[in-house]
């Protein structure tokens, strides 16, 4: 099981959900993306969720906007891992209806929530999670870890250049 499974409520959450899957393509982890709405097509969420560790996934990383019912629903459903992106929809109070809505799980049904947009971090959580049994996704995210310390490292030596001379 080395699939991670990204769906979000509809085509307007793409955009955000776009780094999560470019993430996870640069870990090279095999990477299917789905349109799943909680509330337009219920019966296809239920399937998805029941099925997904059956069809090979490991992680659902779901996003969703507005009452963001998604992430939530898929976890009542199923046994894997998931991970929801509150997205600030067109709708949204300000995404904290979002963030509400995927945070506040009730006991039993975990969902672990990024930052609002923050597909990208649930890329890389769900990265993580493989990595615990897949040492060459482990290696993936210890490099990109490695390489986020160089970039600080360098900006570092940037701003003093600038400002201590």
């Amino acid at each position: 099981m080395n699939k991670v499974a990204v769906v979000m409520g509809s085509t307007s959450d793409l955009p955000v959900m776009q780094e999560a899957i470019d993430i996870l393509k640069s870990f090279n982890i095999e990477t299917v993306v789905d349109i799943v709405s909680a509330h337009r097509t219920p019966d296809k969420l239920a399937e998805f969720g029941k099925s997904a560790h059956l069809k090979g996934f490991a992680v659902i990383i779901a996003g969703a906007g507005g009452a963001a019912h998604l992430p939530g629903m898929l976890a009542a459903y199923s046994p894997l891992p998931v991970i929801g992106v509150p997205v600030k929809s067109s709708n949204s109070i300000d995404g904290w209806d979002s963030v509400l809505s995927i945070l506040q799980m009730p006991g039993g049904v975990p969902v672990a929530t990024v930052a609002l947009n923050g597909a990208k971090n649930a890329g890389i959580l769900a990265a993580q999670i493989l990595g615990c049994q897949q040492k060459e996704v482990l290696a993936r995210v210890q490099e990109y870890k490695n390489n986020l310390k160089d970039k600080v490292t360098q900006g570092g030596k940037e701003v003093q250049a600038r400002f201590n001379t």
